[in-house]
């Protein structure tokens, strides 16, 4: 009997000091949790997959999130091609090179909001039989669910395709395309404009106001997909952080408002471009840097290369932030 009360006197010790240690090992995990939520702000996205590359842009990503896509260029921008991950066990895998890209010069991928098509741009030859490639033209490809391959790309065609360079489409709910493009006529930088999809066709493409498109440059547009709102770049304007960054205009009563700056929470004294918004999350390409040099300078060869190697070091990369319009 002794023995035995002895043993389960054991047996509680041990209970308790197990508890105290999962208790220990608890508040040690939750640390860095509490810590990343505390940070809060930009951060890099899918890092272990976009620290392999000095030149990516262009993330569009379907509404699961299961599904995303990027332009991925040679740091002289002789290469781009339009890559596509996907998140298995709720981790993005491996790029590889979507279907319809590898030969050409794509760029600026952008997926529907039923993610039924993926709009990009490309300098392919429109005619099967040739082998020329052309200007810069918006270009799509479609499925009927997304169990499906993607079909071959077809050429988007006039109105909206010209004798000229288009760029960087993105397509509301309805079906309007937006898109920046250069009018000599109009002495201006980029702007960016709407075509509307009116009896299954394309209207002739018209200018956004004022409150979004000025003498200089505005590129790389994100509409919302009920035309509430539009996020697109401006170069250099009056306001800015950086040499390019982002800027919102609001939809109201059928005009656009005067585009505010998007601030020093998501824009940077680099360049910010490329939006990409989906379930209450930008996704935007940066070419932000935080490299700093030492007082003292450096004497250590790994740590010099670790600094130099950093996610934000200026390569042109992908980035996240909490947006709630």
């Amino acid at each position: 009997m002794k023995f035995l009360n002895v043993l389960i006197a054991v047996v509680i010790l041990l209970s308790i000091s197990s508890c105290k240690d999962n208790e220990a090992s608890k508040e040690v995990t939750s640390e860095p949790e509490m810590e990343n939520q505390e940070k809060g702000g930009v951060q890099p996205f899918a890092e272990h997959i976009f620290s392999q590359f000095t030149n990516v842009r262009d993330f569009t990503v379907d509404k699961d999130e299961t599904e995303a896509y990027f332009s991925l260029q040679s740091p002289a921008r002789e290469l781009s091609v339009i890559m596509k991950i996907e998140k298995k066990n709720n981790e993005w895998q491996d790029p590889e090179i979507s279907s319809f890209s590898g030969q050409y010069t794509d760029l600026e991928p952008f997926l529907s909001p039923d993610n039924l098509k993926l709009y990009f741009v490309s300098n392919r030859p429109v005619s099967k039989d040739s082998t020329n490639t052309k200007d810069m033209d918006i270009w799509y490809v479609e499925r009927s669910t997304k169990a499906e391959a993607w079909s071959k790309p077809k050429n988007i065609g006039a109105p909206i395709n010209t004798d000229g360079d288009e760029f960087y489409p993105a397509v509301a709910s309805n079906g309007n395309l937006y898109f920046t493009l250069i009018k000599e006529e109009l002495e201006s930088a980029d702007d960016i404009y709407v075509s509307k999809w009116e009896n299954n066709a394309y209207a002739e493409p018209t200018i956004l106001g004022e409150g979004v498109n000025t003498k200089g440059a505005e590129y790389n547009a994100f509409i919302a997909p009920d035309e509430s709102y539009i996020i697109f770049g401006g170069w250099r304007r009056p306001d800015a952080i950086g040499s390019g960054d982002m800027y919102i205009s609001r939809s109201v009563n059928g005009e656009w408002t005067t585009a505010e700056n998007l601030g020093e929470t998501i824009n940077s004294k680099y360049m910010e471009f490329c939006p990409f918004v989906n379930n209450g999350t930008l996704y935007f390409t940066s070419r932000r840097s935080s490299v700093e040099s030492k007082e003292n300078g450096f004497t250590n060869t790994e740590e010099l290369i670790s600094e130099i190697n950093k996610y934000d070091n200026g390569a042109s990369r992908i980035y996240h932030v909490e947006f709630r319009n």
